[in-house]
């Protein structure tokens, strides 16, 4: 038996956008296909909505002249946030939040590696102090980036004082960048957060926080969203990490996440490798999304 081929928006479109005219059925498949892709009924909606004005204004019936402004569309709607990293500041501050699950550890570490291939000397702060195998797991991932790190001086510290000998570490060794790690998970959602501002403010009280950035899990789609809802309403978040995404199938979810949050994807992760982290370029995504 055949091995089935992964459904994949690019490989939808193609067999779409092979035919020789538009009609009702290019704009239904079209629609069926974004909502397959995980853009969501309304995003999805308001793009058709979108072509079908521009391929009525240019009197167009070329398929292929629809794929481009598809692109150009999605391109046009990315490109409305900043994804730059912020890591100007010295030393630059980052922090990590996201509830437990979502591969917030191992991004830490594909992060320093991505920042320490840069040039950029990085040391990582281990605050997840609540969980033993986490600092462990931290540690494992930081010395695969061969980033140092901080770890609590015995079982149960504040996390707010290993932050604090973090960004201390930091100054007195002339390192430029920090990357604290943080509590996925406590009793309660407001105990999550008051522990999330303690870190903040002790911090804030040696140098600035360049970023806050959420961890979501791509494959949970509109899921993680909601359940990371508190870090976004609480802990000033600037800036998204997708883990786990395939690009090729349900990556409308980025274009729905910027849009439904009102933050930018600043970095995406597609694989279990150390350097399986890029930055997001919208131009990029959006082509490997609909296919050049």
């Amino acid at each position: 038996m055949a091995e089935r081929t992964p459904w994949s928006l690019s490989g939808a479109l193609k067999g779409m956008f092979g035919r020789q005219t538009i009609d009702e059925t290019t704009w239904d498949d079209l629609e069926y296909a974004l909502i397959t892709a995980d853009f969501g009924s309304d995003i999805a909606e308001a793009i058709i909505d979108d072509l079908r004005e521009k391929v009525d204004r240019y009197h167009t019936t070329d398929p292929r002249d629809l794929k481009r402004m598809l692109r150009e569309s999605i391109d046009e709607r990315l490109s409305k946030f900043d994804t730059t990293l912020n890591l100007s500041e010295r030393p630059a501050v980052v922090l990590v939040v996201g509830v437990n699950g979502v591969g917030k550890t191992t991004t830490i570490g594909k992060l320093a590696r991505f920042i320490g291939n840069a040039g950029r000397s990085v040391v990582v702060g281990a605050a997840d102090t609540f969980r033993a195998a986490a600092v462990d797991q931290l540690a494992t991932w930081a010395e695969r980036a061969g980033a140092a790190i901080v770890k609590p001086q015995h079982e149960g510290q504040d996390p707010a004082s290993v932050a604090y000998q973090t960004v201390e570490r930091a100054i007195t060794t002339g390192t430029e960048i920090v990357i604290i790690d943080t509590a996925g998970r406590l009793h309660t959602k407001g105990g999550l957060m008051d522990e999330l501002s303690k870190i903040r403010r002790v911090v804030e009280k040696q140098a600035e926080i360049a970023e806050v950035l959420l961890v979501l899990d791509a494959t949970t789609g509109q899921n993680g969203v909601q359940q990371a809802q508190s870090f976004i309403e609480h802990a000033g978040v600037t800036g998204l990490v997708l883990t786990k995404l395939d690009g090729s199938a349900k990556g409308g979810f980025v274009l729905a996440v910027q849009e439904r949050t009102g933050l930018p994807i600043k970095l995406v992760g597609q694989g279990e490798r150390i350097g399986d982290i890029t930055g997001f370029t919208p131009h990029v995504f959006a082509q490997n999304l609909v296919g050049s």
